[in-house]
């Protein structure tokens, strides 16, 4: 596809990196020369200095032949305007917009988009993708990450090996005849800055960060045999009150027995807070002030979530959290890879980065066809995603062995009429399967191919 961006800021910069390593025809626009010169010297991208806004920057960027066009510069409103253009004068058929501002997201103004008005067809709201990750979090107490694939009946869990882990050191061909009752797949594990993919002859190192798709109705069974019987949160605390926080709270009240507490700094903001929510405590004061972590109770707490915009505060807090009682869960937002160095020294349970998030949820979009879900892991290197199989696929009536799946693709499960199976090498592929799978990013044109999906 030709794919124009407009936008080159770090969110720009990761799906221009993944599209075009893809093999679509990219071209990003942006009024940082800077930014745009950091795309040009390491992607292999058309960089371009330019206002998006103007229909001459847009045709330079071969708006006429475009297929697709996704705006996410640092303004709302420049975004909306980069779709209305892409729409009207060059008949762009597919237009993503990133849109910040919640004025434009609820209620009766939502009605603004539409082809009769401002004409973008998908809308991204990071903070509320960012919050409801982060909600998720709490659904699976023993889980890094827990992301659903097939209307939640499979769940993708990321499940950190340390050294009380039961089933260390277990190779996986054991671990499937000590519980052959459960539903589950492992594909593999993030070791240091690299994936690997577990066979069955292969164990979980401590370390390990491990990779693996489970029926919904096993999560908790499965997390115990990994030797998590954490109990699931009731008493949360957040620490800044944006638009993360302010999501992520409304979430929280939603949910039946949870206690939530909200710091946050500003004034005006903390008063904002408190008038939006209902049963939340707002506290106004500085999470860092070790007074104001003592009014919020912080020895009671039980998961910590520092999400303000400053990276340095969100580590510092988490610290000191981890301080007053060492076995709460601690989640940190962080914009800057360097931290991850940090993460266990400093005993951070979690270090999340909102870029990515938003990336998986564009790309999601971007992947035609049957293609749905997707989750990128190690900035896009690897993706997790559900396809459906099509009359026309040549998967129809194949075997996983026979079925010329390219080597650094895994499938790891199928659900066939609301049945939750474990793939074996036998398994048969039948139309209509949704199958979750795991695949290398220079992998993904085969496999849209192999599952009837044209690029």
């Amino acid at each position: 596809m030709n794919i124009i961006i407009c936008g080159a800021g770090m969110v720009g910069f990761s799906i221009s990196k993944q599209l075009s390593s893809q093999g679509h025809s990219v071209t990003v626009i942006d009024q940082s020369s800077e930014d745009i010169k950091k795309i040009n010297d390491t992607q292999d991208v058309k960089g371009i200095v330019g206002k998006a806004t103007l229909p001459s920057v847009l045709e330079n960027a071969g708006a006429k032949d475009a297929d697709m066009i996704i705006a996410v510069t640092r303004n709302d409103e420049i975004n909306m305007i980069v779709c209305q253009i892409a729409s009207s004068l060059f008949d762009i058929s597919k237009k993503i917009a990133r849109i910040r501002s919640q004025e434009f997201l609820d209620g009766k103004w939502s009605k603004l988009y539409s082809k009769s008005n401002i004409p973008i067809d998908v809308i991204i709201s990071p903070e509320r993708e960012v919050a409801k990750s982060l909600y998720r979090k709490l659904e699976a107490p023993g889980a890094l990450d827990n992301v659903p694939f097939v209307k939640d009946k499979v769940k993708l869990l990321e499940i950190s090996i340390d050294k009380g882990c039961p089933i260390i050191n277990l190779p996986l061909k054991d671990l499937t005849k000590k519980f052959p009752e459960f539903k589950a797949h492992i594909f593999g594990a993030q070791r240091k800055d690299s994936f690997v993919f577990l066979k069955k002859d292969d164990v979980m190192n401590v370390g390990d960060k491990v990779y693996l798709v489970v029926s919904t109705d096993q999560i908790n069974k499965l997390l115990s045999v990994f030797g998590h019987e954490e109990k699931s949160a009731q008493k949360i605390l957040i620490i800044g009150g944006g638009n993360i926080g302010l999501h992520l709270a409304k979430l929280l009240e939603g949910a039946d027995g949870l206690r939530t507490k909200i710091i946050e700094k500003n004034k005006s903001r903390a008063e904002l807070l408190a008038s939006e929510l209902s049963s939340s405590i707002v506290i106004c004061g500085d999470a860092l002030d070790e007074k104001i972590l003592k009014e919020a109770n912080i020895e009671e707490v039980e998961t910590v979530f520092a999400l303000t915009n400053d990276d340095e505060d969100n580590i510092m807090a988490c610290v000191l959290a981890e301080k007053y009682t060492p076995s709460k869960r601690t989640i940190a937002i962080i914009n800057k890879h360097n931290y991850n160095l940090l993460q266990e020294s400093l005993k951070i349970d979690d270090l999340v980065d909102p870029r990515m998030t938003t990336v998986s949820t564009i790309m999601k979009h971007v992947h035609t066809g049957t293609i749905d879900t997707v989750y990128s892991l190690l900035d896009g290197e690897y993706e997790f995603l559900e396809a459906k199989i099509l009359e026309t696929s040549e998967l129809v009536g194949k075997s996983i062995k026979d079925s010329n799946l390219p080597e650094e693709v895994r499938v790891g499960a199928i659900v066939r009429k609301s049945k939750v199976m474990m793939p074996k090498s036998t398994s048969v592929f039948e139309k209509n399967d949704i199958v979750v799978l795991l695949s290398k990013r220079d992998q993904l044109k085969e496999v849209e191919n192999l599952f009837s999906i044209t690029s």
